[in-house]
């Protein structure tokens, strides 16, 4: 073989083998960030064009996949959207929130427990079709839940104390998973930016997220449980409760009772505080302990944890580093105290069950495309914030509130229910000067046997307004929700 011919082979042989490098590169090295690439249509076609698998509640899907005609073969369709957005989230073109998202690779049959009827679909020839997530939602408490929030700017929450399943979750204003499920990009876009320019933010999920709410007096809770775990405090136990009290290190700044009252003649039981919610015997006895033995207390209820259930849970925080009056005005769940509604539920489900505090979960079973179970909750403990002994104590404490105290709106004939309502200053303003507070309960039910906790929390709004307390607003939305489990 002459010279150039020699030349020409290694030039050839050397564009072959950079052509297969290149070709490796950019399939294998550069695979994901290819189909993550939002211009790959590619990408969109091949999610559409698969079964995705049912989100269900109660045996009836409220998420599932139906064949349409068109590019995409299939369009994500949510009965009763709204009902359950905040839970479902939305499975769109360019992104996927929720469960669709925690939940993915179960509902799109990549999840390593459907691994055999991936290799029976492959086997077989079969489409290799998404398994099913079924929840633990109860429909009658998700559905007395949005309509006794009828609207309002607000979440509930319900638990089952022993299990921890989550049994109810809504979040209002909602809005409608199908309009960022469909296929036309300019109708999405449209929708979702209307949502984002929303002031009253329906995207988030008040329940468990977006912006945390200052508990008011059903942090409460957390100043008893405190108490009564020293073995030093009984419900007759007297405490000071004077009309005002001085925040230490100040001149003339004071915590005042509800309503500017006294609170007995200055001396009171420790369950009479909690019965009429007063303020100063809190704030004081907090001071007196000290913010490591609260901090300690809060922790112990799930303040800081991160939770996933499967959703992503914004931990409750209490503050840190806190000064006397700081921790005076923490303990009225004011300062920087902030919670989730989900973290308020599980405060009562701890009481409720004995004092240990049973990991909330939201899924109950996974199955494949052949209905096969996969996997199953299994309930476990989160932590023992208190004793057996503190527990019937404060069952006791609670049930006094809603049969003689603040509470009495969430009162259910022939059955006994534990509760604490909280009303939380948000330094937001209404028409002329009125305050326009955040409204709380929580509660459990029956005391004697608990089968639901819950918690609700009701934005301060001018539709509110300054009446808009804990006990007023808050308290009959819990009521409903616990009616409504104990119906069936």
């Amino acid at each position: 073989m002459n010279a150039p011919l020699r030349r020409l082979s290694v030039v050839m042989m050397l564009m072959f083998f950079a052509l297969m490098g290149a070709a490796t590169y950019v399939q294998f090295f550069q695979a994901d960030s290819l189909n993550a690439d939002p211009r790959n249509v590619r990408t969109l076609y091949k999610q559409y064009g698969q079964d995705r698998g049912p989100i269900v509640v109660a045996g009836e899907s409220i998420a599932y996949s139906e064949p349409v005609d068109d590019a995409f073969g299939f369009q994500r369709v949510y009965t009763d959207g709204p009902l359950y957005a905040p839970i479902t989230g939305w499975y769109g073109m360019y992104q996927m929130t929720g469960l669709e998202r925690a939940s993915n690779s179960v509902l799109n049959g990549t999840d390593d427990s459907l691994l055999l009827a991936r290799l029976r679909a492959l086997f077989t020839g079969a489409e290799n079709d998404g398994g099913s997530v079924e929840l633990t939602i109860d429909p009658a408490a998700q559905q007395a839940a949005w309509e006794a929030l009828d609207g309002r700017n607000g979440a509930a929450v319900a638990l089952d104390p022993s299990t921890g399943a989550i049994l109810a979750m809504v979040s209002s204003p909602s809005f409608d998973p199908n309009d960022l499920a469909g296929h036309s990009s300019t109708d999405v876009d449209a929708a979702y930016s209307e949502l984002l320019e929303d002031p009253d933010n329906p995207l988030y999920n008040r329940a468990i997220g977006g912006d945390l709410y200052a508990p008011g007096s059903s942090f409460k809770l957390i100043d008893l449980a405190m108490l009564l775990e020293t073995g030093d405090y009984q419900p007759d136990t007297v405490v000071e409760a004077p009309t005002e009290y001085r925040l230490p290190g100040t001149q003339d700044t004071y915590i005042r009772n509800p309503g500017g009252l006294a609170c007995g003649d200055g001396e009171v039981p420790l369950e009479y505080a909690l019965q009429v919610s007063c303020n100063t015997p809190f704030a004081m006895l907090a001071v007196e302990h000290g913010e490591e033995a609260l901090a300690e207390q809060a922790e112990a209820f799930g303040f800081g944890q991160r939770l996933n259930i499967p959703l992503t849970v914004t931990p409750s925080v209490l503050g840190q580093d806190l000064d006397d009056a700081q921790l005076a005005m923490t303990a009225i769940g004011q300062f920087d105290v902030r919670v989730t509604p989900l973290q308020m539920a599980m405060v009562s489900a701890a009481v409720a069950n004995d004092g240990e505090l049973m990991t909330p979960h939201l899924v109950a079973t996974e199955r494949g495309p052949d209905l096969r179970v996969t996997r199953r909750a299994d309930p476990s403990v989160l932590s023992e914030p208190i004793s057996a002994e503190t527990a019937a104590t404060m069952t006791d404490m609670m049930v006094n509130v809603v049969d003689n105290g603040t509470g009495q709106a969430a009162g259910i004939s022939g059955v006994q229910v534990a509760g604490k309502t909280g009303t939380a200053e948000t330094g937001v303003e209404g028409p002329e000067g009125t305050v326009q507070p955040n409204a709380w309960f929580t509660a459990f039910a029956p005391a004697d046997d608990p089968q639901v906790a819950v918690a609700v929390v009701l934005e301060g709004t001018e539709e509110l307004g300054a009446a808009g307390t804990g006990g007023t607003v808050a308290a009959p939305v819990a009521r409903e929700i616990m009616q409504a489990v104990l119906d069936q």
